[in-house]
């Protein structure tokens, strides 16, 4: 290995160190405690050998949602080779969030914040765009599915864009989660899952819009085994949907 590429690894080792203990920082004292000076002090680190990796807070925070956003993509591309209708697949992208934020369930509190434009419009145009490219094929498959409903004559989009189609449901779910991260918010609403309330209101979207075959939003147990064959069909994981 040359000095060029051993100094390439060693910038890629500090870089993956400082987003790590970012992380670890939010999670011990809160997002928007978190300063660049505590996060070199953990590193052990000047405060100028971050800004050699970040330009500024913003671009490390939107750095730390690009690969949370990676990882999000790579979990719903699973969705791809399952054999299931485009009504399930589309309902699928949801599930995949559902287990996502069990998994990462710091991720949609960050985007939340990264996403506002006080902290957007501060971030870097290469890091934002970054994240859109990673954000790219979720979008892309989304519209595939809604297109795979269209050729098997299971939904009629009357002229609207494949990509359009999706925007309520990324509405909805995106809604959802910013309720859930605001505490107290969802407590006068008598909520006790707000995620199945998600997809109750998803599968009553999804009618509206003529996906066929029809569902009845408010059948728990049809909603319970839809879940459930996603999270174990695509997903490998046994587990309740609540």
């Amino acid at each position: 290995m040359g000095t060029r590429e051993r100094r390439q690894r060693e910038l890629g080792h500090r870089e993956q160190l400082i987003l790590e203990t970012a992380r670890e920082l939010i999670r011990s004292e809160g997002l928007l405690n978190l300063q660049m000076a505590r996060i070199a002090e953990k590193c052990e680190y000047a405060v100028g050998t971050l800004y050699q990796h970040f330009a500024s807070k913003e671009d490390l925070l939107v750095e730390l949602t690009r690969q949370d956003t990676v990882e999000h993509a790579s979990m719903i591309g699973r969705l791809a080779d399952w054999k299931a209708t485009p009504r399930e697949r589309i309902f699928g992208l949801a599930a995949a969030d559902m287990l996502f934020v069990r998994r990462h369930p710091d991720h949609f509190r960050l985007a939340q914040y990264v996403f506002c434009e006080v902290v957007w419009n501060a971030a870097s145009a290469e890091r934002r765009q970054a994240v859109l490219d990673a954000q790219a094929p979720i979008a892309e498959f989304a519209a595939d599915i809604v297109r795979d409903a269209v050729t098997a004559g299971q939904l009629d989009l009357r002229g609207m864009p494949p990509e359009q189609a999706v925007i309520g449901l990324w509405s909805l779910v995106i809604g959802m989660h910013n309720l859930v991260h605001a505490e107290g918010v969802m407590h006068p609403f008598l909520v006790p899952d707000p995620y199945r309330l998600m997809c109750r209101h998803i599968q009553a979207l999804l009618n509206g819009q003529g996906w066929q075959p029809q569902v009845d939003p408010l059948d728990d147990a049809a909603l319970d085994a839809l879940i459930q064959k996603i999270f174990t069909e695509v997903f490998d994981e046994h587990c309740s949907p609540a």
